[in-house]
């Protein structure tokens, strides 16, 4: 996949990389502790991202609504509470694991969706591709800026979801 810089390009790719981080924690045949480690640093880095660096910026936006941003700062939320349920789980690959995943992958499903259908379409229609790539330099290093700092550890989700 080439480089790109353009924000809703990054935050996509991110999208698609946390579907394919779903699939490996269903998969028995996965270190599925591990994956849910990455999962959750990348989870935690790029909500950080959004809500610091895009979703202001974007809120500046006459064709992007306010709500919509706002909505999707209170998705990150139920997210971040599904992600600590699953950190807090004992026992990877059971029932209880199962159970709190499929809540997980719901939230942050949806979140996904409905973010790509409104906030990154309209910045795809509505906000020029210089503005895109000087918001998609921000985010990708406020994002690696995160995962540095092991944003994803249960510890600091617990502060985040708190919070």
């Amino acid at each position: 996949m080439p480089e790109t810089s353009d924000v809703v390009e990054l935050i996509l790719q991110d999208h698609r990389r946390m579907e394919d981080l779903f699939r490996r924690m269903r998969s028995v045949e996965d270190d599925r502790g591990a994956v849910l480690r990455e999962f959750s640093d990348l989870l935690i880095a790029h909500a950080l991202a959004e809500e610091s660096k895009v979703y202001p910026a974007l809120k500046r936006y006459k064709n992007i609504e306010d709500d919509e941003v706002e909505h999707g700062e209170e998705e990150h939320d139920e997210g971040n509470q599904a992600l600590l349920a699953l950190l807090e789980v004992e026992e990877i690959g059971g029932d209880e694991w199962d159970e709190k995943l499929e809540k997980l992958v719901e939230a942050v499903t949806h979140h996904a969706d409905e973010e790509e259908r409104t906030i990154l379409n309209g910045a795809r229609e509505n906000v020029s591709a210089e503005r895109r790539e000087e918001l998609g330099k921000a985010f990708r290093e406020e994002r690696e800026r995160q995962l540095r700092s092991g944003c994803g550890s249960v510890d600091n989700v617990r502060k985040i979801v708190e919070s």
